[in-house]
């Protein structure tokens, strides 16, 4: 994807924030923490949105500041959670002090970074031992109606965007080993939430007015098609999770070692216990919601 197309589609969802901040899934609990740590620590999150994956940071106890290049996003957040401090800024110039943050967090928004100019902001903000975090929430399409609201809404874009963003991550001489992790959960959706979670894509969002229109009619002949009417829908989804400590480069000794413990390295997070590796075969309850076609 070049530059000028990256732009168009990451500035696009200013007009469809609140449809955004109604129609996307949240993050799972289990995802927060294993992106950040159990223990209490000072995150900047990068690319917050409305503040899906915020709330869930500031829930769990962490010290957050939320920045958003976009101002009708950030909007969204700042009335979502208007005690945490938050800026109008991106990835590529971030206005805090060198090495000031345990960890920076990226939720649904790595892949818009221009990576050759963000990632040395990373790391300078990062304390030593600090690590950058990403996630991404994907469909699990393995479900024939829910592959084909895939289709609908050009999800494999999306796919190889994610590999190409994470193989940035890999690359970077500035971190050390990705680890990564997957968790799995469901999404309740209705007529009204499903046509919401269409009209925030980016793709969806940059169409022109009757093709916009036209292409929710058609996620709404779908659910329509295989829905439940007014008892819903449950999306399968699957929470990629990445994380990759700073690399200490030389002349950056640690000149935080005489404040005490204040800011302490945050630990790298142990996996929760594992749990089942995908959506349901069918044979458990949850799966008796989805109707196959």
């Amino acid at each position: 994807m070049d530059d000028d197309v990256r732009q168009r589609l990451a500035s696009s969802f200013g007009p469809v924030a609140e449809a955004y901040d109604r129609g996307r899934p949240s993050f799972p609990t289990e995802a927060a923490s294993w992106l950040v740590g159990r223990e209490a620590a000072t995150v900047l999150e990068l690319g917050a949105g409305t503040g899906k994956l915020t709330r869930q940071l500031v829930a769990l106890g962490h010290d957050v500041h939320a920045s958003e290049p976009d101002a009708e996003m950030l909007g969204v957040l700042r009335r979502r959670l208007p005690d945490i401090p938050t800026s109008e800024s991106g990835a590529e110039e971030i206005p805090l002090p060198d090495r000031s943050v345990d960890v920076v967090v990226a939720a649904q928004a790595f892949h818009w970074f221009d990576h050759e100019r963000a990632l040395p902001e990373i790391a300078r903000v990062l304390r030593p031992g600090g690590a950058l975090a990403l996630a991404w929430n994907l469909r699990d399409e393995r479900i024939p109606w829910v592959r084909k609201l895939g289709r609908l809404l050009a999800n494999a874009d999306l796919h190889h965007r994610v590999q190409d963003a994470t193989a940035a991550l890999v690359r970077s001489e500035l971190f050390g080993f990705v680890d990564e992790h997957t968790f799995t959960f469901w999404q309740d959706v209705n007529r009204e939430s499903i046509v919401d979670l269409a009209a925030s894509r980016s793709y969806v969002a940059t169409l022109d007015d009757d093709a916009r229109e036209a292409k929710l009619a058609e996620v709404l002949d779908l659910y329509d098609d295989y829905g439940r009417g007014m008892d819903g829908m449950r999306l399968p989804y699957t929470c990629e999770c990445f994380r990759a400590v700073v690399v200490e480069r030389p002349g950056q000794e640690d000149d935080t070692a005489d404040e005490g413990d204040d800011h302490p390295p945050t630990d790298p997070p142990t996996d929760p216990p594992a749990g089942p590796s995908g959506p349901s075969d069918g044979t458990d309850t949850d799966m008796l919601l989805i109707d196959f076609r």
